[in-house]
C-alpha cells in the first residue's frame, strides 16, 4: 500500500493578509456594477467573493472606504472567488484606517 506524501504549502507573499467581510461595490472592464465581499486584505492585494466572468489580466475599479476608488487587477478566478492585485499599494497609514472601517462593518 503507498504512503500519500504531504507537502508543506508556502504561501510566498510579501505581506500578510487580513480576514475581513466586506461587502463593496466595483466596476468591471465593462463599466458594469458589480458586487463584492471582500474576504481578505492587505496593502498589495484582495481576495473576494464575486460572481463575474472577468479574464486574468482585466481590471475593476473597486471602491474602498477612507482611499475612495482603487484600481486592481484580476490575477485569479476561482469558483466564485477572485484575487485581485491593486496597481498602486494602499499608504500603510490609510491601510490601518481602511481596515478598521472593514473590521467595524462586520
Amino acid at each position: 500500500m503507498a504512503m500519500a506524501l504531504a507537502l508543506p504549502v508556502t504561501d510566498n507573499r510579501a505581506l500578510a493578509r487580513d480576514e475581513v467581510h466586506y461587502r463593496a461595490r466595483a466596476f468591471g472592464p465593462d463599466a458594469r456594477p458589480v458586487s463584492l465581499l471582500i474576504v481578505n486584505l492587505s496593502a498589495m492585494g484582495l481576495m473576494a467573493r464575486a460572481d463575474v466572468a472577468y479574464a486574468v489580466g482585466e481590471r475593476l475599479r473597486i471602491t474602498l472606504p477612507v482611499v475612495g476608488v482603487v484600481i486592481a487587477e484580476l490575477r485569479w478566478s476561482l469558483g466564485g472567488r477572485i484575487g485581485c492585485e491593486l496597481d498602486q499599494p494602499i499608504d500603510l497609514a490609510d491601510y490601518y484606517d481602511v481596515l478598521a472601517v472593514m473590521l467595524k462593518a462586520r
